[in-house]
């Protein structure tokens, strides 16, 4: 087995099929593409500074409150092992496929168009969906920041003239509105404007974070810990609820995958932009959990603003002001690094056909300015109506959907059907699927009620049981297809370790996390998926009906429709 950077030649069709070639000759296609201006510590800074933000300024103390008391940090390393394991994926697929379009391109080049479609939906939950909660995030802190001035000023008639403006009522939030604006207007100017703001905040982020966390562990109490599980949230089942709404928290470490496309050296700099990301953010998430949770009693952590609360609470008012300050100045960031991805996912979609040829518009800058414009005013609109709790368990879930797409796409690069047994690959896989989602219903069935009975343990068994048997049939049944080389020494490309087991465990916690959700937001996942899809097929209806129409005004070679049209494109420099 290899695994780590080793010399690959091949490629997948479009069919999902496979063609060997070097990585150097795929990339010696790319010519003609978005221009390569990001460099490995860009990378880094961008995943770290969409990563980087509600995660710790919000969801840490929410969980701890609501759902896993002081055992908020298992939360959190139960999700970061998943996602570290379709981390490693997207580390491999980052770098064979280094184009604008993430876990939309992979399922793309081994699924079909169908299943992009899926996977784009869920990417637009993960990009224009989680900005507009971050922005929400922050507007709301700054109406409970303003809430903590002293009361002299709390009596003054300027203080409640400016509370009227930024807290109305009626669930508008115009400090959501003036950021979500802002992070558009800037984005507008283009991306290499944008990537300097993102690499000085990203470093402001990283440097406020680990303050809070040193400072929360010195002041960590280990009375506090205890029940480490509190009984009224389940015990485990209040755990691994945590972990499901925690993996909101790891969105942005795919966004590297999104503008790989504008990476220099993508082979090599998105993998380890991946891996170092990953590293990052789960140490801060863990150390950071672990210091809040200690600091204050579980009870008393505040779901909107623990860390400053927290400070203040254990009386050091002079850290909580500087946390709550740090929280306004670098939440921004996370805003504009997370929408910066969502029009280079519609102009990759565009040039597909799969969205309006509007999307894949680029100005004489290089700019992708219609898309951002369409997508910012979506942001915009959420970020001002839609509060933060009504986002979190349906973004959570999209990105675990395209997490699992992703999973299984390695597996589809690297694997293959017998062949006396033609599909057996793809079956096998869909039953694994099945299995995963049925095994972890029944699992939550048992770690949350104290009296289950023989049968659901029966069950639970004999799934799990299957699900291990699917698995394991997968990886001695089905042959690699990948034709190991290495007199290419500079066809260096990431290879996922351990493949199908890693990604299949992958898939496994994905389905499973997703089964912890209450049924309103399960419903709402797959209502969105399924309405994603309708409109697909509605596109697809209306485009045969008038096939001969757009014969007689597109000629066949216009650039719009290629198996790789990012790399077909021309397009100048970014500003």
């Amino acid at each position: 087995m290899q695994s780590g950077y080793g010399a690959v030649p091949v490629s997948v069709s479009g069919n999902g099929g496979v063609e060997d070639h070097s990585v150097n000759a795929c990339q010696t296609q790319t010519n003609n593409e978005l221009h390569r201006h990001l460099s490995l510590f860009d990378l880094v800074c961008v995943g770290v500074g969409a990563t980087v933000g509600s995660g710790v300024f919000v969801l840490i103390g929410l969980i701890s409150h609501t759902q896993a008391g002081p055992a908020v940090s298992v939360s959190w390393l139960v999700a970061g092992v998943a996602a570290c394991a379709s981390g490693l994926c997207y580390a491999e697929l980052g770098g064979r496929f280094p184009s604008v379009g993430s876990s939309y391109v992979y399922a793309k080049e081994t699924m079909g168009e169908c299943a992009a479609v899926v996977a784009g939906a869920c990417l637009t939950l993960e990009y224009t969906g989680s900005a507009s909660a971050v922005a929400r995030s922050w507007g709301d802190k700054v109406v409970s920041f303003a809430q903590t001035w002293e009361d002299e000023a709390v009596e003054s008639a300027w203080y409640r003239f400016m509370m009227v403006m930024i807290d109305p009522g009626f669930g508008i939030n115009p400090c959501a509105f003036l950021i979500s604006t802002g992070s558009v207007l800037l984005l507008l100017d283009g991306v290499k404007e944008s990537k300097s703001a993102t690499n000085f905040f990203s470093t402001v982020n990283v440097s406020l974070v680990f303050f809070m966390a040193t400072m929360s562990l010195i002041l960590a109490k280990s009375e506090n810990m205890s029940p480490f599980i509190p009984p009224e949230f389940g015990e485990a089942g209040g755990v691994i609820r945590g972990a499901t709404s925690s993996f909101f928290g790891y969105i942005g470490f795919d966004e590297i995958c999104c503008i790989s496309g504008e990476a220099i050296d993508p082979t090599r700099n998105v993998p380890r932009a991946i891996i170092i990301t990953l590293i990052v953010v789960t140490s801060l998430y863990c150390a950071s959990s672990i210091g809040l949770a200690g600091m204050v009693p579980y009870e008393d952590i505040s779901g909107t603003s623990g860390f400053p609360d927290g400070f203040r609470y254990r009386g050091y008012n002079w850290a909580a002001d500087i946390t709550a300050f740090g929280e306004l100045a670098v939440l921004p960031i996370v805003v504009l690094v997370t929408i910066m991805a969502q029009p280079r996912l519609n102009y990759t979609m565009a040039l597909d056909g799969v969205l309006p040829e509007v999307f894949a518009k680029v100005d004489d800058d290089g700019n992708l300015r219609s898309g951002t414009k369409i997508a910012g005013a979506i942001m915009v609109i959420i970020a001002t109506v839609v509060p933060f709790a009504y986002l979190d368990d349906l973004i959570s879930s999209g990105i675990l959907i395209a997490f699992t797409m992703t999973d299984t796409s390695v597996i589809l690069v690297r694997k293959t059907s017998p062949p006396d047994k033609p599909f057996m690959l793809e079956m096998l896989l869909a039953i694994f699927h099945i299995l995963s989602l049925l095994s972890g219903f029944l699992l939550r069935s048992c770690l949350s009620i104290g009296a289950t009975g023989n049968a659901i343990r029966a069950l639970t068994l004999l799934s799990s049981t299957c699900t291990v048997l699917i698995g394991n049939r997968i990886r001695t049944h089905c042959p690699s297809k990948m034709q190991w080389h290495s007199n290419e020494p500079n066809s260096v490309l990431f290879l996922t370790p351990f493949v199908p087991t890693l990604p299949l465990f992958g898939c496994f916690v994905n389905l499973y996390l997703i089964s912890q959700l209450e049924v309103t937001g399960l419903c709402a996942i797959f209502g969105f998926v399924g309405v994603a899809l309708l409109l697909y097929f509605y596109s697809l209806h209306r485009k045969k009906q008038h096939a001969g129409l757009f014969a007689n005004v597109m000629p066949a070679d216009n650039g719009i429709r290629t198996e790789h049209p990012e790399r077909m494109l021309s397009m100048p420099e970014a500003k």
